[in-house]
């Protein structure tokens, strides 16, 4: 992947990934967590208007807390990097956050641990890569996957 493929790679949703995305966003807000999924709630940079989706909420061994996003730079990236900022709902429970985005140097044991926890949810758009990849082959795709740790 050239520099400039992954610094725009976004996967869009398709087929029924709309109607299972609405399904899903729900299950947060009515205050039940499925395997650390949580939703996101982050001001639009053009509109100030709060948008959400659901993300998983990975926490490390240490306590650090990071966002990974498997499709890519989406629009909640986008946002989040204007931002700096944002906030993490389950049921009535809203958790502000700050959000800073890691080099693509330090994202490596953050992709291997995202994707020995989700990627039996998430590697569709991992593209072949999974959690026994070498650092080499995470490093490679690092820059398409925005990764933010949270404090």
């Amino acid at each position: 992947m050239d520099a400039h493929t992954a610094a725009t790679r976004y996967l869009g949703p398709t087929g029924l990934d709309p109607i299972m995305n609405r399904i899903f966003n729900l299950v947060p807000r009515l205050g039940i967590s499925v395997a650390g999924s949580r939703l996101l709630a982050v001001r639009g940079r053009k509109t100030g208007e709060w948008r959400t989706t659901l993300v998983n909420l990975l926490t490390t061994s240490d306590g650090t807390r990071y966002l990974v996003a498997p499709r890519g730079h989406t629009q909640w990236v986008r946002n989040l990097r204007v931002a700096g900022t944002g906030e993490l709902r389950l049921g009535r429970k809203t958790e502000t956050f700050t959000a800073v985005e890691l080099p693509d140097a330090d994202k490596i044991p953050v992709l291997r641990a995202y994707l020995e926890r989700w990627g039996w949810e998430v590697g569709k758009f991992f593209e072949g890569v999974t959690k026994d990849a070498t650092d080499a082959e995470l490093a490679d795709i690092a820059p398409g996957f925005p990764v933010f740790a949270l404090s």
